[in-house]
């Protein structure tokens, strides 16, 4: 959700690839990285959950917030 309110959902990494290339509102370094995880793990080169952290990050930083709650694929269950 970006901080007007308005609402997008990622359920691709190929949608999330176009929206860092192409309509992301700021060039930061978590973009970058993002940028770079996400396209390694369509060339099945990373594993999806770290991209998917990556381009939570990248959301984050960039003023977005997850409409509903994220899990952290990172997070170990005790």
């Amino acid at each position: 959700m970006s901080p007007r309110g308005d609402e997008e959902s990622f359920s691709t990494f190929e949608k999330a690839r176009y929206w860092l290339r192409r309509k992301w509102p700021v060039s930061d370094s978590a973009r970058e990285h993002a940028l770079n995880e996400v396209e390694a793990a369509l060339d099945c080169l990373a594993p999806a959950d770290v991209a998917r952290v990556a381009f939570v990050a990248a959301a984050i930083s960039a003023g977005y917030r997850p409409a509903t709650r994220v899990e952290d694929p990172c997070a170990c269950a005790a």
